[in-house]
C-alpha cells in the first residue's frame, strides 16, 4: 500500500527528530516550522516546504502538529489559511502536543464536519527517543481512525497506547504531568527544608530512596540538589503551562484539585522569579530562598 503523505508543523527539538524518523522510514513530508535549521535539514532529506497550514493540509493525507500550546494549535487550525480551510476529506490531524481536552474535542468536531478526523497523541520520552522511533504515544480518537494511522504511529513509537475517545490522550497526559510535576515540587521542597534544618542532602536522599518514596523523579531532584546536575529536560515554564491546563480540565469537570492549585502557585512563583527556562528540579533554588510568609 502507498505510504500516506505527511504534513508536519512544528520542527522543534522533538518535532524535528520525529520528522527525521519518518523520512528515514520512507515517508514523504510536507513541512512548516520556525526552526530554519530543522526545516532545511528536512528539505535536504527530500521534504517540501510550504508557507501556510492550508497549503500543507491540501497536500497531506495526515497532518501532524508538534507545537507548544492549545492556543497555537487553534491558530493553525482556525487561522486565515488554516488547516481547517485546506484539509481533505478522509485526512487525519494528529496533535502530538499537550493540549486542553475541550479544545481538542471542539477541533475534532469541526474537522468531522468537513469529512476529516483527529487523533490526540501526546508523547512520553525524549527527543533522542523520537529520532529512533522509540517514543511512548498516548493516542485517542475514533477507533477506525486510530487503526488507520496506527502503522505510522508504530514507526514513531515503541509503546503506542490506545486510550479511547478523542481527548482521552490529552486528559491522560495532563494527569500524568500533574502527578510528575507535583512530585518534583514536593521532593525539591523536602530537600530545601532539610537544608534549612541542617540535615545533609545526600543523607536525606539515601534514607528516602531506601524506602517506597524512591523514584526516577527523586533521582532527578537528587542529581540537581546534591550533584549540581540538571538533567530532567523539562522546564519550569512547560510544567507551569501543563499544570494550568490540568486545572482547566478540572474546572471543565466541575470539581477542584487543591493539590494542583498548590503546585501551580509554586511553579508560577518560580516563573515570576525568572526560573522559567530552568529544569523543574531547579525549583529547589526558589524553595531554598523562601522566607517566612504572611500568616
Amino acid at each position: 500500500m502507498t505510504k500516506p503523505i505527511i504534513g508536519f508543523i512544528g520542527l522543534g527539538l522533538m518535532g524535528g527528530n520525529m520528522a527525521e524518523c519518518l523520512q528515514n522510514n520512507g515517508f514523504e513530508l510536507i513541512v512548516m516550522g520556525r526552526n530554519r535549521e530543522a526545516v532545511d535539514a528536512a528539505i535536504s532529506r527530500g521534504a517540501k516546504e510550504v508557507s501556510s497550514p492550508k497549503e500543507l493540509a491540501e497536500l497531506s493525507d495526515i497532518v501532524m502538529l508538534c507545537v507548544t500550546t492549545s492556543e497555537v494549535v487553534e491558530s493553525l487550525v482556525y487561522g486565515d489559511n488554516g488547516i481547517l480551510a485546506g484539509i481533505k476529506k478522509g485526512a487525519v490531524l494528529i496533535d502530538y502536543g499537550t493540549s486542553i481536552p475541550s479544545s481538542t474535542q471542539k477541533i475534532g468536531a469541526d474537522l468531522a464536519a468537513k469529512g476529516a478526523s483527529m487523533i490526540d497523541a501526546p508523547l512520553g520520552r525524549t527527543p533522542a527517543h523520537a529520532k529512533d522511533g522509540l517514543l511512548n504515544i498516548m493516542a485517542a480518537g475514533d477507533k477506525e481512525t486510530y487503526d488507520k494511522v496506527k502503522p505510522v504511529l508504530d514507526v514513531q513509537g515503541e509503546n503506542v497506547f490506545y486510550l479511547g475517545a478523542l481527548g482521552a490522550g490529552h486528559t491522560t497526559k495532563l494527569i500524568n504531568n500533574f502527578m510528575g510535576m507535583t512530585t518534583v515540587c514536593t521532593m525539591s521542597q523536602a530537600f530545601a527544608v532539610a537544608d534549612r534544618a541542617g540535615v545533609d542532602r545526600q543523607q536525606l536522599f539515601d534514607i528516602m530512596s531506601a524506602g517506597p518514596s524512591s523514584s526516577p523523579f527523586m533521582q532527578f531532584c537528587k542529581n540537581y540538589v546534591v550533584d549540581g546536575v540538571s538533567d530532567l529536560g523539562f522546564s519550569i515554564a512547560n510544567a507551569n503551562k501543563d499544570v494550568a491546563y490540568f486545572l482547566e480540565l478540572i474546572k471543565d469537570l466541575g470539581t477542584r484539585a487543591p493539590i494542583a492549585e498548590g503546585t501551580s502557585s509554586h511553579l508560577q512563583a518560580a516563573l515570576d522569579e525568572g526560573l522559567g527556562d530552568c529544569n523543574v528540579p531547579e525549583i529547589f533554588d526558589y524553595f531554598l530562598k523562601l522566607g517566612k510568609g504572611p500568616h
